[in-house]
């Protein structure tokens, strides 16, 4: 199933599953009168509240991840993340629901515990059965060969040929290769399968046998070479592909980090062939597929309820910082126009998750029309570009303020790497390696780089945050967030800012 299909899919499942377990919750704590005189009520007048309840399991169930990474999860995995998960939204609801209980006899306290315990383990049990259903017709209808995600393997020497007779043979892997890509530079013969052929396989004058297999092997695998590693992304969108696998030999592997630069896709799932070191050093988790050791390259560090707080804190720190501040932004505003021509709101494309080009807001700190005649340049320090007003709004960071505004549309967030200018992004690609990876986060007023690194006013300047903005990408947490925010409070305090 597609990603989407299979979110939708389970949600229903879930909710179906949910509402079984009210019912059965109600008939285990009413019909059966379970520390209490039996009683009973319309199944109709039980519906309501079962929607209710459900629908709160679901937003549960979303905030901490229970609907990503679902394809060909392993079963008893999933029933472990569903305990887990579980537990959590029972105890809010236990405290939400017996929170005017404090008063209460021990007695009654110890019921109301069991109670709770008796309905944690009726979702527990109802939602398992929901998943243990999907994910065994999900391996059912894998093996037949359907719902397979399409793939690509980089590399077409012994590794690449290795990796693809494994996949080919273990159809529950959930992979279907459907060609291999050449890295740039190299040919569909020599270089490709060497004097032997594919895979560096020896053959020798009459023996049939192995020039039969190297026959096939050369012309199915030639057959199967889809294009060059330069024209992956766009490739990609053609053939539908989901996993990408790289697997280099060994004299390659100076070229891991500019294909890895040029398949950093969303929803695209990127593997790659460890080698010894790596392995046994433990310095990469490393899945296994079969007896085949695959390293996910670049995961998503930050759990969904993370992702779902960090949002959450955008909006309400954003209100809590402009409601306040308007009448002080009216005069600078008035400041702005009264001592340079120009608006005082500067509007600048700049480019931000995922490659999505966005306009963002800021106090204006240079006279208009500043690069009029350069073009786009760095700041430097005695900027004759900046205005009077304008230095002390960078020095106070108060030029800033209008871009909570784009953290509210969801433009950017109040922590991330900073946004560039199209112009920029597309040399920095060029000149950085991996610099497309800070680009799998939205960016931020403020950021790691930014309190650990200067403005830009060179490329090594750029290379140098890239570096703190890449940390902080594989490492993005709440507990980041919060640290890069004091640091930025008492940098405008000090009056550090540039």
């Amino acid at each position: 199933m597609e990603k989407a299909r299979e979110i939708v899919v389970t949600i229903v499942s879930d909710f179906v599953f949910l509402i079984l377990a009210w019912y059965g919750f109600y008939y285990v704590r009413f019909e059966l009168g379970w520390g209490i005189e039996p009683t009973s009520a319309a199944p109709y007048s039980l519906f309501l509240p079962g929607v209710v309840i459900s629908v709160y399991w679901i937003a549960i169930f979303g905030v901490f991840g229970l609907y990503r990474h679902l394809y060909l999860i392993s079963r008893f995995d999933e029933i472990i993340r569903v305990a887990k998960i579980s537990i959590i939204g029972t105890l809010i609801l236990f405290f939400l629901l017996f929170i005017d209980s404090l008063g209460w006899t021990s007695d009654n306290l110890h019921q109301a515990k069991w109670v709770t315990l008796i309905y944690w383990l009726i979702v527990l049990i109802c939602v398992s059965t929901s998943r243990l259903i999907l994910r065994t017709i999900q391996k059912i209808r894998v093996q037949k060969g359907k719902g397979l995600h399409r793939a690509f393997i980089v590399g077409t020497g012994g590794s690449a040929r290795s990796v693809y007779e494994n996949l080919h043979r273990h159809k529950t892997s959930g992979m279907n290769v459907i060609g291999f890509l050449r890295l740039d530079g190299s040919n569909n013969q020599a270089d490709q399968y060497g004097d032997a052929g594919f895979g560096g396989m020896n053959m020798h004058e009459g023996d049939t046998g192995v020039q039969e297999k190297v026959a096939r092997a050369e012309k199915v695998d030639r057959d199967m070479i889809a294009g060059k590693v330069s024209d992956i992304k766009q490739l990609i969108m053609d053939h539908g592909v989901q996993e990408i696998i790289v697997a280099l030999e060994p004299d390659e592997k100076e070229q891991l980090i500019p294909i890895l630069d040029q398949i950093d896709i969303p929803d695209v799932s990127v593997k790659i062939l460890p080698d010894f070191h790596q392995m046994i050093t433990g310095l990469n988790q490393t899945n296994q597929i079969f007896g085949l050791p695959l390293i996910d390259v670049m995961p998503d560090p930050m759990p969904t309820w993370e992702k779902f707080f960090k949002r959450m804190m955008d909006i309400i720190l954003s209100l809590v910082i402009l409601i306040p501040t308007l009448p002080v932004m009216l005069v600078i505003a008035l400041l702005i126009r009264m001592t340079s021509k120009g608006p005082a709101i500067f509007r600048q494309k700049r480019v931000g998750k995922y490659d999505r080009v966005f306009t963002m807001y800021k106090f204006r700190t240079m006279f208009i029309d500043a690069e009029k005649e350069s073009g786009p340049v760095w700041a430097s320090d005695n900027d004759p570009r900046i205005t009077p007003v304008g230095y002390w709004l960078r020095k106070l960071r108060l030029d800033e303020l209008p871009q909570f505004f784009n953290v509210l549309k969801g433009d950017m967030s109040l922590v991330g790497p900073r946004p560039e200018r199209p112009y920029f992004v597309e040399q920095f690609k060029k000149s950085i390696p991996l610099y497309s990876r800070r680009l799998r986060v939205r960016p931020g007023i403020t950021g790691w780089a930014q309190v650990k690194w200067k403005y830009d006013e060179n490329l090594e300047d750029v290379k140098e945050k890239t570096k703190y903005d890449l940390f902080y990408v594989e490492n993005i947490s709440l507990k980041m967030d919060f640290k890069i925010l004091f640091n930025t409070i008492m940098t405008v305090i000090k009056g550090k800012g540039q």
